[in-house]
């Protein structure tokens, strides 16, 4: 166990975080000043380990996510946790009692590769909460469903002098995010450890377009997004292949009061198959266009095991 009430520290939420080294959580992430990286492609081999569980200390983890609605969450160690470019992950982790689908949610600091800090109601689907310590196998998902389209959180403190933006929902470990203010051409922004997205010199007053790029080259570009620090802006974007991204959009109209966005229609599937994202909180809409989709998909059927510790990542492709 770990944080609050059990035997590790309670977590931190800060952009200081550990200074730890860049990792490997199945794919080799080269994280690079600009945002953008190489990615190789997921192991397929199921690692083993050990789980043990944690209450939250605080009303988010690390990767500043809300806490999922299912309450099913982990946290990893240094080595997986890689600076932030494991969060929003989904792992698939099998224990005494079952199995139970994770999104990586939080740093561990005091977990070694391959001990798995889950949350409680998780660890409980898995194994007896009273062993506190528990055998596992665990595997990257690729294509998860998730359940809600990309959303995006502005930072508190954000201006059009110093963009920092959140992305939730994106399925799949993301290799960059790009931004583009009023008149401007895409700037890349670089990953922070607590998972916002930053450009140190701003982007303008917004609204914005965002485009998001995960480590298998799905690319999505939302729309609309404005500077409203603090607040969750939900679009009717999906980035995965097989997910309902639509092929010609339109804006959503904008709310005139405080009433929530109008309905999302569902879309098409435009490439192979992957399901759906997760929600977040109230907020505007924001229109997605769709971008090129190339994906280095696993066979159907079968969700491809990743070693979370990769220690020979493969060629990279960029």
């Amino acid at each position: 166990m770990s944080a609050h009430q059990s035997k590790f520290p309670v977590r931190w939420l800060a952009a200081g975080g550990a200074a730890v080294l860049a990792g490997f959580i199945g794919v080799a992430l080269l994280l690079q000043t600009g945002g953008s990286a190489c990615a190789a492609p997921p192991s397929t081999t199921s690692k083993t380990g050990k789980a043990t569980f944690y209450d939250l200390a605080s009303t988010s983890g690390n990767c500043s996510f809300e806490v999922p609605a299912d309450d099913l969450y982990v946290a990893l160690g240094p080595s997986q946790y890689s600076e932030g470019a494991s969060c929003g992950a989904y792992l698939d982790v099998s224990g005494p009692k079952g199995k139970v689908r994770v999104k990586v949610f939080d740093s561990c600091p005091e977990c070694a590769a391959g001990h798995l800090d889950l949350s409680r109601t998780a660890f409980k689907k898995i194994g007896a909460e009273v062993d506190g310590i528990i055998p596992i196998k665990y595997k990257l998902v690729t294509n998860p469903s998730v359940p809600a389209p990309i959303s995006v959180r502005i930072k508190e403190g954000a201006s059009q002098y110093w963009f920092a933006a959140r992305i939730d929902n994106h399925a799949n470990l993301l290799s960059s995010v790009k931004v583009a203010g009023p008149g401007r051409s895409f700037t890349s922004a670089h990953r922070t450890d607590f998972n916002y997205w930053l450009i140190d010199s701003g982007a303008g007053p917004g609204p914005y377009k965002i485009k998001i790029t995960d480590v298998y080259g799905h690319t999505v570009t939302v729309s609309g997004i404005d500077m409203k620090p603090g607040t969750v802006q939900k679009t009717s974007a999906r980035i995965t292949s097989g997910s309902t991204v639509p092929t010609t959009t339109k804006p959503a109209a904008k709310a005139t009061t405080a009433v929530p966005a109008p309905a999302k229609k569902k879309a098409v599937a435009t490439t192979s198959a992957a399901p759906s994202p997760a929600p977040a909180s109230p907020a505007t809409s924001a229109a997605p266009l769709l971008e090129s989709a190339t994906t280095a998909s696993p066979a159907p059927g079968e969700q491809p095991a990743v070693d979370l510790a990769a220690a020979e990542p493969a060629a990279p492709t960029c």
